[in-house]
């Protein structure tokens, strides 16, 4: 009797556990499945401008009705390459979309997080009142304010003393190094670290700018990581603007060169292949950066997410 008690006993206790179990692996199964879907809906597209960036005009047409598209078969060769170098000063785009970028996000994180220091960490009069306006500026498309900006560039006085910004390396950087939502992200990080090491630091005889250098910006790593791919990016892609203020090719960032491949070239009318090889190019240094702050990336997102 007791055996039999203990047999029906093991039997109810396993088939629960079997039953967790399995169900354990569907929903495993559910999970991979998705993300070999999610993989595929955001990878094969940059799959496919790097294989097409190998081929010639009417193969990338030719391969588009199979797999092929995807595959680096056929007529396959670095002709795109060498020719986009011929038709466009690729290597002045690339320095200037560089120098323009870098100054943009080291001198955006400066300004960024000082404006940020001061809202979240010195109380003053309208403190809330300004951070309320500084968010009130996200609902506003650069795009609606492009002509205005134009105008006032095209007015104020240079730094040699002549009028005009247009046709410079300042203007593509200066007017983008305040951004609100650089200044929300450094607001809600600050507002997390214990406003006690200021008074520790303030007892000690430092100053607020002690404390912005040697305090809180060192305890800010994942917010700076974060901030600075989000200023790299547009920075990066920015097309509009360089297009409207810059007329010399020397000053011109990467994404204006696109226009370069506009031009009939053959049959096709545009010169797929080459436009598929500039695009490589330029897609590479983003997917780096990317990669290179991923994991501070999703640790500031994890940490100065927005409070309740």
């Amino acid at each position: 009797m007791s055996d039999h008690l203990a047999h029906v006993a093991d039997t109810t206790t396993t088939e629960p556990r079997t039953a967790g179990s399995r169900d354990n692996r569907l929903s495993g199964a559910l999970v991979m499945a998705l993300r070999v879907v999610l993989c595929l809906v955001f990878g094969l597209p940059l799959v496919f401008m790097i294989v097409s960036s190998f081929k010639p005009d009417t193969q990338i047409f030719a391969d588009l009705d199979s797999w092929s598209a995807f595959l680096p078969v056929g007529d396959v060769s670095l002709a795109n390459y060498t020719g986009l170098m011929d038709r466009v000063p690729f290597v002045t785009f690339m320095v200037n979309s560089v120098f323009i970028s870098v100054c943009t996000v080291v001198l955006g994180l400066l300004v960024n997080s000082m404006a940020a220091f001061a809202l979240s960490r010195i109380e003053f009069r309208g403190q809330k009142v300004v951070l309320g306006i500084v968010l009130a500026t996200l609902i506003v498309p650069f795009e609606t304010m492009a002509l205005p900006l134009l105008w006032w560039v095209n007015t104020i006085p240079y730094f040699d003393g002549s009028q005009g910004w247009l046709d410079t390396y300042a203007v593509q950087i200066i007017p983008f190094l305040a951004n609100a939502f650089s200044i929300y992200l450094f607001y809600q990080y600050f507002d997390s670290i214990p406003k006690e090491l200021d008074e520790a630091a303030t007892v000690d005889g430092a100053g607020w700018f002690r404390i912005y250098r040697s305090i809180v910006m060192p305890l800010s790593g994942p917010a700076v990581a974060t901030v600075a791919i989000l200023t790299f990016l547009p920075a990066w892609n920015s097309y509009l603007w360089p297009l409207m203020v810059v007329q010399s090719e020397s000053l011109r960032p990467v994404m204006v060169g696109i226009d370069y491949f506009k031009q009939a070239t053959g049959s096709s009318g545009t010169a797929w292949g080459q436009i598929m090889a500039y695009a490589t190019m330029i897609t590479v240094p983003v997917l780096a950066l990317f990669i290179g702050f991923q994991r501070a990336f999703i640790n500031s997102i994890a940490s100065s997410g927005v409070k309740g």
